[in-house]
């Protein structure tokens, strides 16, 4: 098959792909195989698929395929990490994803920025996966290195400040709330969530300011105007 045959139905196959249509799918990606044992991609899709059909082990050893072809790539490093934490296999797949972290690392891309934006996207991930597991400190520390990486500092910085809040570290979630809103004055997560610590606190005028400072803003705002009105139901005067 020419290469651009190849090219042609690899692009076929990512479209299925990305679709969902897993059946069709595998079948090419099976015809690419035939034709290009060295495409990572074409692994880590096969990979994807069959972890989605349950079978946790084909899905690990394609996974580990993709990265010996390249070990700094990402996409797979992730997918493995997910299956092995799946498997409560949690030191095993953080050790999948820092070691593709080091070598893409090696390669001297650190100044790229696509690149540190996609790795910050994988530490992102990484963060939400140990999040969802009520790993904490694995979380916290794998969003901190994405906000080293990352352009979106106010939306990281919101999720580090949640694990101080799951680690019942309200003293810090409250300085972070509050260096935050003052970095971002228009980052309306944080002004609410800031507003919900100081109603927790009982310092409800300092509550309603954040919520007002909302609805400047956008005066229709769901979330904020609902705060509002709790706090009227509870007697509370706002602040004009």
């Amino acid at each position: 098959m020419a290469q651009t045959d190849v090219n042609g139905l690899l692009d076929t196959t990512r479209e299925h792909f990305r679709e969902g249509n897993y059946r069709i799918a595998e079948s090419l990606l099976q015809q690419l195989l035939l034709q290009d044992s060295k495409n990572p991609e074409v692994f880590h899709m096969l990979a994807t698929i069959y972890y989605d059909q349950g079978k946790f082990n084909k899905a690990i050893k394609t996974f580990r395929r993709a990265l010996e072809i390249d070990p700094a790539y990402t996409d797979a490093s992730v997918g493995l990490s997910i299956i092995l934490n799946d498997l409560g296999k949690y030191e095993e797949g953080k050790k999948v994803f820092v070691d593709a972290q080091e070598t893409l690392a090696r390669r001297n891309h650190e100044s790229d920025p696509y690149v540190q934006e996609r790795l910050a996207t994988k530490h992102d991930e990484l963060g939400e996966l140990y999040f969802q597991y009520k790993r904490y400190d694995e979380a916290l520390r794998q969003y901190e290195c994405a906000l080293a990486l990352s352009s979106r500092k106010a939306e990281l910085k919101m999720k580090i400040i949640e694990c101080f809040m799951k680690k019942d570290d309200a003293t810090l979630a409250f300085k972070e709330l509050r260096a935050l809103v003052q970095e971002y004055p228009q980052f309306v997560p944080a002004r609410l969530k800031l507003g919900v610590l100081y109603w927790s606190a009982k310092r409800t005028v300092e509550a309603i300011e954040q919520w007002e400072s909302v609805l400047l803003r956008d005066p229709e705002h769901p979330q904020a105007l609902k705060y509002l009105q709790m706090a009227q139901e509870a007697g509370s005067t706002l602040v004009t």
